[in-house]
């Protein structure tokens, strides 16, 4: 059956490769480019051939309608001369009109349509045919008003005339000898033109039957070369796909012909190993020398078929690319036996497997490293087949069940296993059980706890990992006599529980006896705020006093002073004016912690404001030789009481010129944010400690240390700042370093913190 399958196959395969020489021969490949043109123009032609088979029917049909046309007219002028030549003989005759134009009805008027009128010299009806009768009609009547044919008589011949009821007609009229008048002769067109019309719809099935049996096969020529072109591309796709899939599965096409020591390859053959064909065939010797001689011996192959000792072949080998690479190659091939010249050839599939053997590689190096993985994880490793028979398992396995190895094979069942395994269970907990996988616990004899977790692979098999699990059980043994003693615990506390809420009473007692201190430390913080107030205003009497008195004398309006008592004075009006600046500024502060204070808020500029700021330090500033300087905006308007925003600027500049060493530097920077101004006095002087840093800003509190024996002032400025700030809305942030400065930033809502106290009214 396999030998009548390969001659039949070598039967396909010859025939397919002669049609392919001859679709290959020059001559049919330029009559095939040919063929597109011949496919469009023949049914072109054929339709230009209908075209003028109709046009010629067309003028033909004319013709024989003009010759109709023609003929009746030439009828009737013949058959009127008769009929007036009856009339006037009957009428010389003296019998009546009627009696002469009977004898014509029948054979030259009635069997054609024609009609006829006779009329006497008044043009009355006096006879017709076929008979009307009686009736005072005249023969203009039934010819229409304005006829030539009654005014000209036989001079006006046969003309075409439309009849007063609608249809057209062959007409003419000749005068007839007195008493009659005239005789009119009709014959309507339609059944002039009958015959023309028979012999019209005969041509026309003709016709008809000649261009239909055209048509029908010019489109039978049609479909048949539109299922060839379809045949051709679907012997083309065929083609392309067998090309695509010899070339997507790395395939190649041998033929082998043993006689004459020549072997075919395909196009996808060549492309595999990235050569140019060079002719049809190649030899024995140029495909030896592709085949790597260690792999496979040709002569051999040939030897042993035509021996008979062989009738395939089934064999890997390696085979040089045209880059120089040996691929690997799995050839299968049949002997097969031309019918037609008896020659025996080897015919065969060729498949790349070079992946295949590096897939094999990587595979044997995988199980390698699997096997190395398993021996180096510290659990009992073991995998069963789905006959629950060995495949693999690691040397934690064998210790745990003390196993000799030559028990440890692939194939021994897992009976024989637990039955040479001399570390029997003596507890096992309930196993905990999922989808496809199992769980449990067990104490072996040595005391030790074995978690055992077991799943189910996809071939039926199972895994199973052993994890000892004896210090989490001693843990868990530990972690129960903890909870006894958790539970002692609990009562001692539950029995706590009773001192604690008489404790949480005496604590509410002395939170009632706090509130009524705070409320006495209030008072009395109120009561020192209105006493400062009330000493700062009887302290600023005298010295108001004292300060002009001191400025009179220094000026010496009454009269000049000895030296000695000018810096005497000088001095006096000095420390008057230091000491009304801090009684000032105490002032200021009362009235802060009290709430007296009220702010009066306008639109203003900013520069101002900063400039008459600085105006004030400025003799500071010259006498240590510091650098200044403004940077941002400083035209920006806000909504703020212009006495504050001096008095909080002035407060931060005098600080900062106080505390920076000569040569220093101190800087104003101004920011716009959204709906909001930033403003930093930057400053190089000695600093402030950072565990110091909540302290300063604290009404009457000052750094102690250095800094209370090396400078003077009350304390209050830094804080009186913070309280103006906030009370337009703003904040102020502090950030220092000893030896780096201070950065003090001031942030003022444009608004004048509208919104924040529309807020706080709500």
């Amino acid at each position: 059956m396999s030998r009548a399958n390969a001659e039949c196959a070598s039967v396909r395969a010859d025939t397919i490769l002669g049609v392919a020489r001859s679709l290959t021969h020059p001559l049919y490949q330029r009559f095939e480019s040919f063929e597109p043109a011949f496919r469009t123009a023949i049914p072109v032609l054929v339709g230009f051939f209908i075209v003028i088979l109709c046009a010629g029917a067309f003028v033909q049909n004319s013709a024989m309608r003009d010759d109709a046309v023609i003929e009746a007219t030439g009828e009737l002028e013949i058959l009127s001369a008769l009929i007036a030549r009856d009339l006037d003989a009957a009428a010389r005759a003296g019998q009546a009109p009627g009696s002469a134009l009977a004898p014509l009805a029948a054979r030259h008027l009635a069997s054609h349509g024609r009609l006829v009128y006779v009329s006497d010299a008044d043009g009355h009806i006096v006879a017709s045919e076929p008979s009307i009768g009686q009736t005072p009609r005249t023969l203009v009547d039934f010819l229409g008003q304005t006829q030539p044919l009654t005014v000209f008589g036989d001079r006006a011949g046969v003309m075409r005339i439309t009849l007063p009821g609608g249809p057209e007609a062959l007409a003419t009229v000749r005068n007839l000898s007195a008493p009659l008048g005239q005789v009119a002769v009709l014959q309507p067109v339609s059944r002039a033109l009958s015959v023309w019309r028979e012999r019209s719809t005969s041509l026309g099935i003709l016709f008809g039957a000649a261009g239909l049996v055209l048509a029908t096969t010019t489109l039978a020529f049609m479909l048949q070369s539109k299922r060839a072109s379809a045949a051709d591309e679907d012997c083309d796709c065929v083609r392309e796909r067998i090309d695509t899939a010899l070339n997507r599965g790395h395939c190649g096409l041998w033929d082998w012909d043993l006689a004459r020591g020549r072997i075919y390859w395909s196009d996808s053959m060549y492309a595999l190993l990235g050569h140019d064909r060079a002719g049809e065939y190649m030899s024995f010797g140029e495909v030896m020398g592709f085949i790597h001689h260690e792999d496979v011996d040709l002569y051999a192959i040939a030897d042993a078929i035509s021996r008979g000792e062989a009738n395939y072949l089934d064999q890997e080998f390696r085979v040089r690319a045209a880059s120089g690479e040996w691929l690997w190659l799995k050839a299968r091939a049949e002997l097969v036996i031309d019918r037609r010249t008896g020659s025996r050839h080897l015919v065969g599939i060729v498949v790349d497997i070079s992946e295949q053997r590096r897939m094999a590689e990587r595979t044997a190096t995988a199980d390698a490293r699997l096997r190395d993985a398993v021996e180096a994880i510290s659990e009992a490793f073991v995998l069963w087949d789905a006959e629950n028979r060995l495949i693999l398992c690691n040397a934690k396995y064998q210790q745990l069940h003390q196993l000799p190895a030559e028990l440890l094979v692939p194939g021994i069942s897992h009976s024989e296993i637990m039955a040479a395994s001399v570390q029997p269970q003596i507890d096992r907990e309930p196993a905990r059980s999922q989808r496809g996988s199992a769980s449990y616990e067990a104490r072996l004899s040595d005391g030790r706890w074995l978690q055992i977790n077991g799943r189910r692979t996809k071939d039926g098999g199972s895994v199973s990992v052993g994890t000892d699990i004896t210090k989490l059980k001693q843990q868990e043994e530990r972690l129960t006599q903890s909870e006894h003693q958790l539970l002692m615990h609990v009562t001692d506390l539950k029995a706590s529980r009773q001192k604690l809420e008489v404790q949480a009473q005496q604590l509410a007692d002395l939170a009632e006896r706090y509130l009524e201190q705070k409320a006495a430390a209030e008072s009395a913080n109120r009561a020192k705020s209105e006493f400062l107030a009330n000493m700062s205003h009887e302290l600023r009497t005298p010295l108001n006093a004292i300060i002009g008195f001191s400025e009179i004398m220094e000026n010496g309006l009454f009269g000049p002073l000895g030296e000695k008592y000018t810096d005497y004075v000088r001095d006096i009006r000095s420390s008057g004016g230091y000491l009304l600046g801090i009684i000032d500024d105490v002032l200021d502060m009362s009235r802060l912690e009290s709430g007296k204070l009220r702010l009066e808020r306008s639109e203003i500029s900013l520069g101002p404001v900063l400039d008459e700021a600085v105006g004030k330090v400025r003799g500071e500033i010259e006498r240590k030789g510091l650098s200044f300087s403004v940077e941002g905006p400083t035209d920006t308007h806000i909504e703020a009481d212009p006495h504050a925003l001096y008095q909080i600027l002035g407060n931060l500049l005098d600080n900062a010129a106080k505390f920076t060493p000569e040569g220093g530097r101190i800087a104003v920077r101004t920011r716009l944010v959204p709906g909001a101004i930033n403003i930093f006095v930057e400053d190089t002087g000695i600093g402030i400690p950072k565990e110091k840093l909540e302290r300063v800003g604290r009404p009457f509190e000052q750094v102690e240390g250095d800094l209370v024996r090396s400078y003077k002032g009350s304390g209050l400025g830094l804080a009186i700042a913070r309280s103006l700030t906030e009370l337009h809305g703003g904040s102020l942030r502090l950030r220092s370093a000893i030896g780096a400065g201070t950065i003090v930033m001031i942030h003022l809502p444009l608004d004048g913190g509208a919104g924040r106290i529309t807020a706080q009214a709500a």
